[in-house]
């Protein structure tokens, strides 16, 4: 595939969106459609959407890359197994807290618990966690379409970022959420549709049945799941299941988002069937993408194809775009380029949404009553919708000039100190009803807890008689929070009691 089809490709792409765009918000772009849908949409749309926005193009590339590690293989369906347990735990805890408070943006929880600084601290996490790790996912997509296309018509790397963020307000800056339920429902489509014909065309190519490929790929070198040999490395069954449930938790339940889909249901019994059905999605996709993983390794070695090398390093993220734009054919191309292109772009456009609310939200207060009827309202979203947008580019102009591992480890790596103070904030508020905090406190506890992560995690190996810290970093980082939250914490009142 020439790098002139890939780009005819990605714009006909986006010029479907641009148009169910236009056509959603055509009657409506108000505040209230934007922020929470009217609060009437499908359940089995947001399902099937949230696919999409919590798969991403770190899944549908890097985890494939990762197979080949023979210290990984299927190690990340152990987090997947957790990533479930997460899911329903938020589906039955956290869901009908959120309903039961009506809440547009879920930070407004930790107002009414904890008090106001705490509420601005729990919001201006999120903004800062989402936007890094959207950054990074947005970051993965973009080095591939620079490696592929945009390097053939000479366009430098940030003028490629640029495009790509342009091309995602252009959709989303009026309806937005309105729009992402019904735009990510295509993307969902297009990401589960690659993957599956993905696994056909290298069966093929392999000149395997699926019940041929299903056995090989058992008995390959690529398909340990469970490791319950060493406790002290990294893929330890039981530190990826806490990790997967915790993570989870933190990146999910306690996002705006993701939450902010949910809080776009009817009633909390359409958002629960919207999760549990969303579970059991998630999880069949995720086999078939370390299914595709294994194949694309066996596909590699058969047909000589080498790891993609960077700057002197190997980079396992490039191995699944070599193959499907080299070596696949013209079909299969396509097929791949559609499935990455929706998989990246449905969890960026859903993140700008989440920021733009948030900040709308949290921090101009636009949900209250005093300032609905502004008329300058509309205008000031748009503006915001433009800042994170421009944010972002800056987040990857960045991260590109300094990025050294894999995108998927360091995505999860910068989640746990981000996310962990979210996760302490709200076990605190969860679990210790009769207490409260002093509020101005809490920003400082939330800036000390990850700075002690980061120096355990950077010195484990040492301190803790050769134990490797991974996805229960979130774990500790939380349980950190909650006991300084703890040394701070004074009688609750019955207005704090939630």
């Amino acid at each position: 595939m020439t790098p002139t089809t890939i780009l005819i490709i990605i714009i006909l792409y986006f010029g479907i969106l641009i148009l169910i765009s236009n056509v959603v918000s055509k009657k409506n772009s108000d505040n209230d459609s934007f922020f929470k849908a009217n609060k009437n949409s499908k359940w089995y749309l947001v399902a099937f959407g949230m696919i999409g926005t919590a798969l991403s193009g770190v899944t549908f590339i890097s985890v494939p890359g990762e197979v080949g590690n023979p210290d990984l293989q299927f190690k990340y369906f152990q987090f997947v197994i957790g990533n479930a347990i997460g899911f329903i735990i938020i589906a039955t805890v956290l869901l009908p807290l959120y309903y039961r408070m009506n809440l547009t943006s879920i930070y407004s929880y930790i107002e009414q618990r904890l008090g106001i600084v705490s509420y601005k601290t729990a919001a201006s996490i999120f903004l800062i966690s989402r936007t890094i790790g959207s950054a990074f996912r947005l970051y993965l997509v973009v080095i591939v379409l620079q490696r592929y296309v945009f390097d053939a018509f000479n366009v430098p790397f940030a003028l490629t970022v640029l495009i790509s963020l342009g091309l995602i307000f252009a959709y989303t800056y009026r309806g937005g959420l309105k729009t992402i339920i019904i735009t990510d429902t295509l993307q969902t489509f297009f990401l589960v549709s690659s993957v599956f014909l993905t696994i056909i065309f290298i069966c093929q190519s392999l000149d395997f049945t699926f019940i041929q490929a299903f056995e090989t790929v058992k008995e390959s070198n690529y398909s340990k799941i469970f490791f319950f040999e060493d406790y002290l490395k990294g893929n330890y069954f039981w530190k990826q299941i806490l990790g997967g449930i915790f993570v989870t938790i933190a990146m999910v339940g306690l996002d705006q988002d993701l939450m902010q889909k949910n809080l776009s249901c009817a009633t909390i019994g359409e958002a629960q069937k919207n999760m549990f059905t969303f579970t059991g999605i998630f999880v069949v996709i995720n086999i078939f993408f370390l299914s595709v993983g294994a194949l694309l390794y066996m596909f590699a070695e058969k047909n000589g194809i080498q790891v993609p090398m960077v700057d002197g390093i190997a980079r396992t993220d490039f191995l699944f775009p070599e193959i499907a734009l080299k070596s696949l054919g013209i079909i299969p191309a396509i097929v791949f380029l559609l499935g990455l292109t929706a998989a990246t772009f449905a969890t960026t456009d859903s993140a700008l949404t989440a920021l733009t609310t948030s900040f709308c939200v949290d921090f101009l207060g636009m949900d209250k009553t005093v300032n609905q009827k502004k008329t300058t309202n509309v205008r000031t979203r748009h503006f915001v919708h433009l800042g994170f947008s421009f944010l972002m580019f800056l987040v990857i102009i960045i991260f590109n000039a300094v990025n050294d591992a894999s995108v998927v480890k360091m995505i999860f790596k910068i989640a746990s100190y981000t996310y962990g103070p979210l996760l302490g904030l709200y076990a605190f508020g969860l679990f210790m009803k009769s207490k409260t905090v002093h509020d101005k406190f809490v920003p400082l506890i939330c800036l000390i807890s990850p700075a002690i992560c980061f120096f355990i995690s950077k010195y484990s190996v040492e301190l803790l008689g050769n134990y490797t810290l991974d996805n229960e970093l979130i774990i500790v980082n939380g349980l950190i929070t909650f006991v300084g939250l703890l040394a701070i914490s004074k009688p609750a009142t019955e207005n704090t009691r939630y």
